[in-house]
């Protein structure tokens, strides 16, 4: 039992540091995306994108599927904004710079497949190399300089050769790929592109980001549109977090939607992953035949008692439900929940995680949500630490808008805050589920919307704050 929860408490929240092999966790998502069916994959920070991402990336072999994973992080945005093509008008002036991006890491895997005949290889290896991507800007800088040099095949390089520009230079790609390509599966997978999504509302920054990213999705559609009636398995993959995603504006958005999958939990899928994970925490060589029932994995590191609660603790509530309620129902909000208790039942000598536990944790929980959403949103609310320390201020679950109003106005008064819109940090506060509704019907839940992606803000309901930042806010 030490050994799980040693295990369990070492589990990582960043899905890089994490063991993939022995943790990813095969959504039916994952498989749609790996036969091509799916190319754009959305969802909200922590709900598995990353992990789908590096399950895809490490899928590579010497016969048939190669990858290149290209994380943005730290990438010089400034850099790519200059790289437009200008016969196309706006948003689309970089769909080119895309296109001959993703050919060009193509023609590095075709360089690494022995099946591509020799001849296309050894003139490719005169642009390209197979050394493994350290710095993505320096090699986007190499390859989109007009000394860089892409020979059409069979044409030996000479010092006569005409010099081409990037924009040419992707029709070349374009044309190689599509007589010289067999039948492995390639794959070009983009993530960590919200590295320059910050103060979004203004226009000036959040234009440019836009449409890159505009461009992007629709270069992915044009590869598709080429390669897949040919039968060519060229890839190419977009990992986004939905907000960002909320941002785009493009009067051929709803037309992406079939290439589109849409990163969801619901209670039932959480219970699968973490028997799986527990399983696999047991056993990293666990059989999908020998994974766990959820009770049984459930029961091998929690104590099968209900958490007592409320008043004078009269009420209680099984584990499980009483750790969802704090959490956005993300597969990160509960491993950190539960890596958590580990740490705490073994610094405590225990070799099994008590209920006591279980509430012990919650107020450090709660510091760590309110940590991400800060991270989140402070791109949209840059006041987001002041906005919390108003919820703070008015100090109750639920409360009425005007309540909030009149708070937030003598901070405005005070000129502590530059976002004078209300109603806009209501309903992004809303959208984050930082707050939800209450019904009239008070027997009903509070409706957030990491429940109920539909759901949109009432200003004329109670607002209710999430159960998982009651600690953090000081709210009792």
């Amino acid at each position: 039992m030490n050994d799980l929860l040693n295990e369990i408490a070492n589990w990582q929240l960043e899905a890089k540091s994490e063991d993939n092999q022995r943790y990813f966790y095969h959504l039916n998502e994952a498989s749609e995306i790996l036969q091509g069916k799916k190319n754009y994959v959305i969802g909200r920070k922590g709900t598995g994108k990353t992990a789908i991402s590096e399950h895809i990336g490490k899928a590579s072999n010497n016969t048939s599927v190669f990858t290149e994973k290209l994380s943005f992080k730290n990438f010089p945005f400034n850099e790519l904004y200059e790289l437009n093509d200008t016969k196309y008008t706006l948003p689309n002036q970089y769909i080119t710079l895309w296109k001959y991006l993703i050919y060009s890491f193509i023609c590095r895997m075709m360089l690494k497949n022995q099946n591509i005949n020799s001849d296309v290889r050894e003139s490719l290896s005169l642009s390209y190399d197979i050394d493994p991507i350290t710095r993505l800007p320096r090699i986007v800088k190499k390859w989109t300089d007009n000394e860089f040099e892409v020979l059409e095949i069979g044409r030996a390089s000479n010092k006569n050769s005409q010099q081409t520009n990037w924009i040419e230079r992707a029709n070349i790609l374009e044309d190689i790929i599509l007589v010289h390509l067999d039948n492995s599966n390639y794959y070009v997978i983009f993530d960590e592109l919200d590295e320059d999504y910050r103060d979004i509302k203004d226009k000036e920054q959040s234009v440019p980001y836009n449409n890159l990213l505009t461009s992007l999705f629709k270069a992915v559609q044009d590869i598709r549109n080429t390669f897949k009636p040919l039968n060519k398995n060229v890839i190419p993959i977009i990992f986004l977090r939905d907000d960002i995603y909320a941002i785009i504006k493009d009067p051929d958005k709803n037309k992406w939607s079939d290439l589109r999958i849409d990163i969801d939990w619901d209670e039932n899928k959480l219970k699968k992953l973490f028997a799986f994970r527990i399983s696999r925490a047991l056993d990293s060589n666990c059989q999908e035949s020998q994974i766990f029932s959820f009770p049984d994995a459930w029961d091998k590191i929690f104590v099968r008692r209900a958490v007592q609660m409320g008043h004078q603790a009269r009420n209680a509530m099984e584990i499980f439900p009483y750790i969802t309620r704090s959490t956005h129902l993300r597969p990160r909000d509960y491993v950190k929940y539960i890596s958590a208790c580990a740490k705490e039942a073994i610094e405590n000598d225990r070799n099994i995680i008590t209920p006591i536990i279980v509430k012990r944790v919650d107020k450090a929980f709660s510091n760590y949500l309110k940590a991400e959403i800060e991270d989140e949103i402070q791109a949209l609310l840059p006041d987001i630490s002041t906005i919390f320390q108003v919820i703070s201020q008015i100090g109750k679950q639920q409360f009425k808008i005007e309540e909030f109003k009149n708070v937030y106005q003598t901070y405005i008064k005070s000129k502590t805050v530059s976002e004078t819109n209300i109603s806009f940090i209501l309903q992004t506060l809303f959208d984050f589920s930082v707050i939800g509704n209450q019904p009239r019907n008070t027997k009903i839940q509070p409706v957030f919307r990491y429940k109920n992606r539909e759901a949109r803000i009432n200003m004329s309901e109670t607002i209710a704050v999430h159960r998982g930042l009651f600690k953090s806010l000081q709210i009792l």
